[in-house]
C-alpha cells in the first residue's frame, strides 16, 4: 500500500523524468472500475508520474463522481489521446450512444461499453498514442454477450500482439507470482503442463524479471503440481517427469531456478523471501495465496509482450459497485507499476545499445558538420 511518505519520495524521484502516457480502459461500467479510477486520481500527486488518458465516457465518470462526491477529481474531454496534456486527466469517448448505468448488474450494455473502451485503448497503444495500458476489471459474462471470445485480458492482448502465449504475473511490494497455466479447468491442467511449456514460462519469467523489474540475477522458485510436490511419486509423477526436467534445463542455460516446491506451506514460510519470483502451475495455486497476502495492493501484469499492460488484481466486484466501498489501492499500484516497467524497458534498451555504434554515428555526424562548415 502506498502511504504519504512513499508518495512524497516517488514525487521527488519522478520530478525530472518524462511523463508516461497511461491509457486506462474503464472496464465494466456497472462494476467498480470507474469508482477506483476516480478515487485513484482524486490524489493529484498521481499526475507527477503520468499523463492519464481514460477510455470510456465522461457521462459514466460524471455519474460515479456525483455518487462518490469526489470534488478533487477533474478531467477534460478530448477527441484523441494526442490532445492530452500534462497534469491533466483526459477522457476519450469510446462510444457516443446512451448506455444505461446499473451498478451491480451484469448486462449486455456493460459488456459492450467495456469492449469498446478496450478496443480503442489497444488501438491507441499499438499506434503509439499512449505508452502503456492499464485495464479496469471486466465481466467475462457480460463481454461474452457481445462476442468477446477470450478468457480474459491476458489472452486477448497476447492474440493482438501475435504471441501464442503471454505470462501472467501477479505483483506486490513483496511478491511476484507467475502462472504456467491460467484460465483453464483444473481437469485440463495436468495435460497442459509439459516440459516445453514449463521451461518456456521459466524463460519468460526470467527475462521479465530482468527487463521489466531490473533484477540482474533473478532467483525463481517453481512449484510442483501435486500435494507435497508428488512426495517422490506417491501422489503423482508430473514433478519428476515434467517439472524437474524443465527446471534442470533452465539451470543448464544459466537461470537460477529451484524446486519443485510443495505449494501449501511455501507462502507461509520464510522461503518466499529468498526468491525474486514464484512460478505456480495453475491459477488458484498461485493466486489464492497471493490475494490473501496482497489483495489491496496486488497488480496483474501481462509479461512476454512487446507492450506494457497492468490491471488491479480484483474483479468487477458487482456486490459493492456503486456503494462507495471499493479501495483504489490496487488500481493506483497498477498505474505505478506500468510507469515503472515502461521506464525500466527504456533504461534497459539504452544500456544495451552498442556503444561503438553510437560513437561511430557521432563521429560521422561530426565529419558531416566539419565538411559543411568548410
Amino acid at each position: 500500500m502506498t502511504n504519504k511518505k512513499d508518495q512524497k519520495q516517488r514525487k521527488q524521484e519522478s520530478s525530472s523524468l518524462p511523463k508516461v502516457r497511461v491509457g486506462i480502459s474503464l472496464g465494466d461500467i456497472n462494476g467498480i472500475g470507474p469508482e477506483v479510477v476516480i478515487k485513484a486520481f482524486g490524489d493529484n500527486r498521481m499526475l507527477v508520474d503520468c499523463t492519464p488518458i481514460l477510455y470510456g465516457s465522461s457521462k459514466v465518470l460524471a455519474y460515479y463522481n456525483k455518487e462518490l462526491n469526489q470534488q478533487d477529481f477533474n478531467y477534460q474531454s478530448v477527441k484523441t489521446a494526442l490532445e492530452a496534456k500534462n497534469r491533466k486527466i483526459s477522457v476519450v469517448s469510446a462510444w457516443e450512444d446512451e448506455l444505461k448505468i446499473e451498478p451491480g448488474k451484469v448486462s449486455e450494455e456493460g459488456g459492450k461499453a467495456a469492449f469498446k473502451a478496450l478496443e480503442m485503448a489497444t488501438q491507441d497503444l499499438a499506434s503509439g498514442k499512449i505508452d502503456v495500458l492499464v485495464t479496469a476489471p471486466i465481466s467475462k459474462e457480460a463481454m461474452g454477450k457481445v462476442g468477446f471470445e477470450f478468457p480474459g485480458h491476458t489472452e486477448y492482448l497476447a492474440d493482438l500482439s501475435g504471441e501464442e502465449d503471454a505470462l501472467m504475473i501477479m505483483v506486490s511490494s513483496a511478491l511476484r507470482v507467475a502462472l504456467v497455466t491460467t484460465h483453464i479447468p483444473i481437469k485440463e491442467v495436468s495435460e497442459a503442463i509439459t516440459i516445453e511449456k514449463v521451461h518456456s514460462k521459466i524463460t519468460e519469467f526470467h527475462a521479465s524479471l530482468k527487463k521489466d523489474f531490473g533484477i540482474l540475477r533473478p532467483k525463481i522458485a517453481v512449484f510442483g503440481l501435486n500435494p507435497h510436490a508428488g512426495e517422490n511419486g506417491k501422489m503423482g509423477s508430473e514433478e519428476s517427469e515434467v517439472i524437474l526436467p524443465a527446471i534442470n534445463r533452465a539451470k543448464n542455460e544459466g537461470m537460477l531456478t529451484f524446486g519443485p516446491f510443495p505449494a501449501d506451506g511455501f507462502f507461509g514460510s520464510a522461503a518466499r523471501s529468498h526468491y525474486d519470483g514464484i512460478l505456480a502451475m495453475y491459477h488458484d495455486q498461485g493466486l489464492a495465496a497471493f490475494k490473501a497476502l496482497a489483495f489491496d495492493e496486488g497488480v496483474n501484469f501481462t509479461a512476454g509482450l512487446p507492450i506494457v499492460r497492468t490491471s488491479p488484481d480484483h474483479g468487477t466486484a458487482f456486490d459493492i459497485a456503486g456503494k462507495n466501498q471499493a479501495s483504489p489501492d490496487s488500481m493506483r499500484q497498477a498505474i505505478y507499476l506500468a510507469v515503472d516497467i515502461h521506464r525500466n524497458r527504456i533504461f534497459e534498451k539504452e544500456i544495451g545499445a552498442n556503444p561503438l555504434q553510437s560513437q561511430e554515428k557521432g563521429s560521422k555526424s561530426r565529419n558531416r558538420r566539419e565538411e559543411s562548415e568548410e
